[in-house]
C-alpha cells in the first residue's frame, strides 16, 4: 500500500492557516467550503476544521454556516433529474416537514454537514435556505430567519451584515457566495423577478405545505463580480488553507458594492 505523502493536517495547522489568513479573536465568520481541497489527510476530517475556527475565534466569535436543504423544493421546478407531473402532488402531501435536527443538507459539503450536529449549534428554520450558527451572536443571527426571500433582510445573511461579518471561502469561488443573493434582495435592476416557493414545514404541530415568496436568484455573474471587487477596493484577503486557497471578505462592503454593480451592469 501506497504511503500516504504531503504534510500532515491537524487542527494546530489549520487554526495557524486561519490566522495567517486574517481570521481574528471575535470575529463574526460565514463560512463556505469544500473539505476536499484542503489536501490528502486531514486528521480529524471536518471536525478538525471545525474546531480549529472554533479555537481561533475564541468564545467572543460566531462561525456560521449556510446548511441548505433545496432538495425539499417543489417538484415542479426539478431539473437535475425532472420528476413525472403525475408525482408533484403525492410529493408535495408527503415529502416530510424540515425538521432541523432532521433534514440532511443538499450540495453543501461534508464541513457544515459536521458543524450542525455540533452541540451548541443552533439552525435557522427556513426550509430551503438555512444556516447554523455557533458562538456568541448564534441566537442573533439564526432566530427569526423569515419563509419570504430567504437570504433577504429577514435572513441570517443580514443579521450578518448588521454585526460587520467575514466571509471566508475555503477551497471555493464566489460563485458559491451566498452573501451576494442578499445584494440581489437589495438591488434593483431591470428583469429583477420574485416567483412563489414552497416545501414543506410544521405549523403548530402540524405538516403543511407552504408557500413564499422568492427570488429567481442568479449566481451566473457572481465571479465576474467578486472579481471587480477585488480589484476595485482591494479589500480582498488571500492565502492558504493546508492545500486549499482561501478568501477572507469582509461581508458588508462587498454586499454594498455588489448592490451598486448589478444595478450597473444587470439588464
Amino acid at each position: 500500500m501506497d504511503e500516504i505523502k504531503g504534510n500532515l493536517i491537524t487542527v494546530k495547522t489549520l487554526a495557524a492557516d486561519f490566522r495567517a489568513l486574517g481570521v481574528t479573536a471575535g470575529m463574526t465568520v460565514l463560512l463556505h467550503s469544500s473539505f476536499k481541497s484542503l489536501g490528502s489527510w486531514v486528521a480529524g476530517g471536518p471536525a478538525a476544521v471545525i474546531l480549529a475556527l472554533e479555537e481561533v475565534l475564541g468564545e467572543e466569535g460566531t462561525l456560521v454556516m449556510p446548511t441548505h436543504s433545496g432538495d425539499l423544493s417543489d417538484p415542479s421546478g426539478w431539473s437535475r433529474p425532472p420528476v413525472p407531473e403525475a408525482w408533484w402532488q403525492a410529493i408535495r402531501e408527503q415529502m416530510p416537514a424540515f425538521d432541523p435536527d432532521l433534514t440532511p443538507l443538499y450540495g453543501m459539503g461534508v464541513i457544515p454537514d459536521c458543524f450542525r450536529k455540533q452541540k451548541g449549534v443552533k439552525r435557522s428554520s427556513h426550509p430551503l435556505g438555512s444556516f447554523a450558527a455557533w458562538g456568541r451572536h448564534r441566537d442573533q443571527i439564526i432566530d427569526g430567519h423569515g419563509l419570504d426571500l430567504a437570504y433577504g433582510d429577514d435572513s441570517p445573511l443580514a443579521r450578518i451584515y448588521d454585526l460587520d461579518g467575514r466571509i471566508l471561502l475555503l477551497g471555493v469561488g464566489n460563485l458559491n457566495n451566498t452573501s451576494l443573493h442578499l445584494a440581489e434582495c437589495r438591488a434593483s435592476y431591470p428583469g429583477k423577478k420574485q416567483l412563489t416557493g414552497g416545501a414543506p414545514v410544521m405549523v403548530n404541530g402540524l405538516r403543511e405545505w407552504t408557500e413564499f415568496i422568492e427570488l429567481e436568484w442568479n449566481s451566473d455573474d457572481f465571479a465576474e463580480l467578486g472579481e471587480q471587487f477585488q480589484q476595485e477596493t482591494g479589500l480582498v484577503r488571500h492565502g492558504n488553507v493546508a492545500a486549499a486557497s482561501a478568501m477572507l471578505i469582509p461581508q458588508r462592503e462587498l454586499v454594498d458594492y455588489a448592490v451598486r454593480w448589478m444595478e450597473r451592469n444587470r439588464d
